[in-house]
C-alpha cells in the first residue's frame, strides 16, 4: 500500500485502532506518553494503540517504553513512519530534528503531531508548512503542540474575549519567567546551543507567550520590536567551558491588526519564577488576569457595573460546564499541567476522526515563527521596528 498517495489510515478505513509512533521519551516525550496513556480513559477519542516509542540510544528508550506504556521501542525513526500499522507520528524529539520528521511523515501519510516550536529556522518551518498542506488534500492532518492553548482556563477566557466581555482590548502583558539557567555554573545542554536549539528563551517560552497573544484575541501582528541579551555567555561542558550561543532572556513589543499593543517578557534567569506564565489582558469594559501558578483560576474585572461594585473576582474554573472539564472530577477538584497534553492529544484525535484540521496548524506555526524571526531581526537592527504582514487567525474554540 501507497499511502503517499492515498488518504491517510483511519479507523473506518482499516477497521483497526490507530498506530501511535511517539519520538523521543525525555521530558516531552514523557509528558506525551502520559496523555496517550491516559486520553481514552476520560474523553470519547478513536480507538488507537501505543505501538512504538522511538529514541537514540536502545537501553533508554527500551526502558522508556515500557515505562511509559508503549508496546515496543526503536531507534531508526526512517524505519517506523515507512510501516504500515503506524497511522500517528508524535514529535517530541529537539528542534532541528522537526522538519526532517515531519516532512518525511507527511509524505508517508501520517497524520502528525510536532512540539513547538515548529523548526528551529524560518525556512525549515516554511517547508514544514507546505508540506502539511499538501497532505491535507489528501486527508493527512498536522498539528503544532502549543499545550497552553488547553488550559480550561485559557480556553474560558479566550471566550470571554469573543464574547465582547472585555469590550475593546487595549493592552497585553505576557510574561514567562524560568530560572533554571540562573546558576552560572549550570552545564552546557542541546537548549543553549543555536545549532541543535535555534533560539534560547525566545523559540523555547516566547513562542508559548506569543501564541497565547494570537490564541486570545484572535488577533494579527503587524509590527515588531525586540531585544534579546545573554546574561551567562559560558558554561561548563564536556570538553571545559563552552559558549553559548542563544538568548537567556527576549522582550518584544507587538503591535496587532486591531491597534492594541502587547507587551512580551521571557526569562531563563529569572531567579525565583520556576515556571511562571502571566496574562494581562486589558479592555476598556473589563480585564483578565492569569497565572500558570493557579492554573485553574481566572481573574475577571466587569468595569460596566457600577464602580462601588467593581473589583477583581476570582473565577475557579473546574465546573463541567467549563472547556474540558466535563471529563474529569466533580466541581471543586482541580487538575493540573499535565492535562493539557491530554487535552491536546484529544483534540487531535477528535479532527484526525471528524476528517477537520485541528488547531494550532502548521500555519499558526509559521505565523508564530515569523513573530520570532522579526524579534531577532529587530534585536540585530538594535530597536528597529520591523513590519509584518497582518496574518488573522480564526481558529476554533477547543473543548467547546
Amino acid at each position: 500500500m501507497n499511502t503517499a498517495q492515498t488518504p491517510a489510515l483511519s479507523k473506518d478505513s482499516t477497521d483497526r485502532p490507530l498506530g501511535v509512533a511517539a519520538i523521543g521519551y525525555a521530558f516531552m516525550g514523557k509528558a506525551h506518553s502520559n496523555a496517550w496513556r491516559n486520553v481514552a480513559s476520560f474523553f470519547d477519542v478513536p480507538a488507537f494503540e501505543q505501538k512504538v516509542l522511538v529514541g537514540r540510544d536502545a537501553t533508554q528508550v527500551a526502558e522508556a517504553a515500557a515505562k511509559y506504556g508503549w508496546a515496543e521501542s526503536a531507534t531508526d525513526w526512517r524505519e517506523v513512519i515507512e510501516r504500515e500499522d503506524i497511522d500517528i507520528i508524535d514529535i517530541c524529539a529537539p528542534g532541528w530534528m522537526h522538519a526532517e520528521i515531519a516532512i518525511a511523515a507527511l509524505e508517508a501519510g501520517k497524520h502528525v503531531l510536532v512540539e513547538k516550536p515548529l523548526a528551529n529556522t524560518l525556512g525549515e518551518a516554511e517547508l514544514m508548512t507546505a508540506a502539511a498542506a499538501k497532505a491535507r488534500k489528501r486527508g493527512v492532518q498536522s498539528m503544532i503542540g502549543f499545550n497552553y492553548r488547553r488550559v480550561p482556563a485559557l480556553a474560558l477566557a479566550r471566550e470571554l474575549i469573543a464574547e465582547g466581555r472585555l469590550g475593546t482590548v487595549r493592552h497585553i502583558r505576557a510574561a514567562y519567567l524560568q530560572d533554571w539557567l540562573s546558576d552560572a555554573g549550570s552545564p552546557m545542554t542541546w537548549r543553549l546551543r543555536k545549532e541543535t536549539a535555534g533560539s534560547g528563551a525566545l523559540g523555547d517560552i516566547a513562542s508559548h507567550a506569543i501564541d497565547q497573544v494570537l490564541y486570545l484575541l484572535g488577533d494579527a501582528v503587524t509590527e515588531v520590536s525586540g531585544r534579546l541579551q545573554t546574561f551567562v555567555d559560558r558554561r561548563p561542558g564536556d570538553a571545559g567551558m563552552e559558549e553559548v550561543t542563544v538568548d537567556d532572556a527576549a522582550w518584544a513589543t507587538l503591535t496587532l491588526a486591531s491597534g492594541a499593543i502587547a507587551s512580551v517578557e521571557v526569562s531563563r534567569v529569572a531567579t525565583g519564577r520556576k515556571n511562571s506564565l502571566t496574562l494581562e489582558i486589558y479592555g476598556d469594559k473589563g480585564t483578565i488576569l492569569f497565572d500558570l501558578e493557579a492554573l485553574n483560576e481566572l481573574g475577571f474585572l466587569d468595569s460596566t457595573v457600577p464602580v462601588r461594585e467593581q473589583g477583581f473576582r476570582r473565577i475557579l474554573v473546574n465546573e463541567p460546564g467549563h472547556p474540558y472539564l466535563e471529563a474529569w472530577w466533580p466541581q471543586g477538584h482541580i487538575i493540573g499541567w499535565e492535562h493539557t497534553f491530554t487535552h491536546q492529544i484529544r483534540d487531535f484525535l477528535t479532527a484526525i476522526r471528524d476528517g477537520s484540521q485541528p488547531s494550532p496548524s502548521f500555519e499558526e506555526g509559521l505565523n508564530v515563527q515569523h513573530i520570532l524571526a522579526a524579534v531577532e531581526e529587530s534585536a540585530a537592527a538594535k530597536s528597529s521596528l520591523i513590519q509584518l504582514s497582518p496574518k488573522p487567525i480564526n481558529t476554533p474554540i477547543e473543548g467547546a
